[in-house]
């Protein structure tokens, strides 16, 4: 009823649109003459403000109504947004609010939701496990609120935002996903998103920085510290750090590896072809050692999900490749970069890492639900720069996630990684639709490769991984359910087919 409501107010717009289109040029002058005088004198008496006011009115209100009424391009926009949001913070003042569009946009598609469920009232989309453990885990965030040992309740309140309210995205993912021609549009946008920040990568290692760019890295001493190793500037792309950036590039390969052996146009094929080793480049321009391990732990999980003589033989070649690559001596920076993440033990940044949790150890065991959400990093740090975890650096998320919020907290959150795992390798295999099915390997994989970064660095608490790692999630049970339908339309015409009969 709601969707009904909101086409009606589409369709009467563009009636007016078409109305207008057919007076003559003196009447639309006429017509027009009052709004021109308005504004310009708005503009006169206020100025800048005024330009922004309008600017929001002709174009803020009518994407509100798009996202509000119209779900799909909510989505869109919020997986868009995710990507540009720390890029395009460097064209603009440090103290600009950013953060506000991300959540404008979340809170719209929750109220979008709740207005549609107001007509609906269908919550079977979110009866299954993925769903109870996420309001769990909700519900043990906001429990955290009142934690004593938490140093900063406004911590908890700009933490919060992107660790929990994101996940809220979960249900409006499964909810507002309904045909398999937009998933099709989200893969596109996704993969072509990556294409642009693949770009951006290349550009700034071949070409060197914008401007722009140049300012945003040389404006923060520290940031210059973490991306300046070993005599080469680890590249971040349009993503706020280089972490980011090559997680979401194994993701990408990850992504064209399941999508290539479908049935689909050549050239679609071929762009995937030529996207892989860019984002490979991107990867390593990156400089982050913990992502070099992402796509081989990939191939090991697709090796074990589709056992066949023909990949099994593909997973021994590439492997044999990558062990040389491992072992051939180099002068190349990047490579000797890339063989280091595969010896940890040689590596110091690994070994302070490990001494730190080593230190931490003695906290989390005796803070069973931890010292508090946002008590550890940028916001510890800005509202209790003096407490005890507040310069701790946790590197890894389940490290985050123990330190936060206790060993209670660490069991939770690695229940619903694995749930969210066990659900999408069940619902590989109950899948019958080929590209359904692929859809949910491809699935499986990108939250297999952010479960694995997330250890030895934080991978769910930046955009976009934490809104495409919950897409990823939502698509598990969207496939399911989207190949139960057809396969009960299949049935029903069998059935009629029968009957005539």
């Amino acid at each position: 009823m709601f969707n009904n409501q909101a086409q009606g107010g589409i369709k009467g717009i563009f009636k007016w649109v078409t109305s207008f289109s057919d007076l003559s040029p003196l009447k639309k002058a006429l017509l027009l003459l009052p709004f021109a005088l308005i504004i310009s004198f708005a503009i006169a008496k206020f100025g800048v403000i005024a330009a922004g006011g309008l600017l929001v009115l002709i174009v803020g209100v009518p994407l509100l109504y798009f996202i509000v009424g119209y779900p799909k391009v909510g989505i869109a926009a919020l997986i868009i947004a995710s990507f540009f949001l720390n890029y395009a913070s460097e064209f603009l003042p440090e103290e600009t609010p950013l953060g506000i569009v991300m959540d404008a946009l979340t809170y719209l598609l929750i109220f979008g939701f709740l207005v549609k469920q107001k007509y609906e009232r269908n919550w079977d989309y979110f009866k299954d496990p993925i769903s109870y453990l996420i309001l769990a885990w909700l519900f043990y965030n906001f429990i955290e609120a009142i934690n004593p040992a938490s140093p900063s309740i406004l911590a908890w309140v700009y933490t919060v935002r992107t660790v929990a309210f994101i996940m809220l995205m979960y249900f409006i993912f499964v909810y507002s996903i309904r045909d398999i021609k937009y998933i099709r549009f989200i893969f596109k946008l996704w993969l072509f998103l990556c294409l642009l920040a693949a770009i951006s990568g290349i550009q700034q290692e071949l070409i060197g920085l914008f401007p722009f760019e140049k300012t945003w890295y040389y404006a923060d001493p520290s940031r210059m510290k973490f991306f300046f190793v070993a005599g080469h500037l680890r590249k971040v792309s349009i993503f706020p750090d280089p972490v980011t950036f090559s997680y979401n590039m194994v993701v990408a390969v990850v992504l064209c590896l399941c999508f290539i052996p479908l049935k689909i146009a050549l050239w679609k094929k071929i762009a995937m072809v030529v996207l892989i080793p860019m984002c490979i480049l991107g990867m390593l321009y990156s400089g982050t050692r913990g992502a070099y391990v992402l796509l081989p732990a990939a191939m090991a999980m697709v090796a074990v999900l589709n056992f066949n003589k023909k990949l099994m033989l593909f997973v021994i070649i590439a492997g044999s490749m990558l062990a040389v690559v491992i072992v051939m001596p180099t002068s190349n920076p990047l490579i000797k970069r890339f063989q280091s993440a595969f010896k940890p033990s040689d590596d110091a940044s690994f070994n302070v890492r490990a001494e730190n949790q080593k230190r931490i150890k003695p906290y989390i065991l005796s803070h069973p639900i931890g010292g508090g959400l946002g008590s550890v990093g940028v916001w510890g740090r800005k509202f209790a720069p003096n407490s005890f975890l507040a310069n701790f650096p946790p590197d890894s998320g389940y490290v985050r996630v123990a330190v936060e919020m206790g060993y209670v907290g660490l069991l939770l959150f690695s229940v619903l990684m694995f749930i969210i795992l066990l659900r999408g390798i069940n619902n590989y295999y109950l899948i019958k639709n080929p590209e359904l099915k692929r859809y949910c390997l491809a699935m499986i994989l990108v939250i297999f490769v952010y479960n694995i970064g997330n250890y030895p660095q934080q991978a769910l608490v930046q955009y976009p991984s934490n809104i495409l790692f919950y897409l990823a999630a939502a698509l598990l049970n969207v496939t399911l359910r989207l190949d139960q339908q057809e396969q009960r339309e299949i049935e029903q015409k069998k059935l009629d087919a029968l009957a005539i009969q």
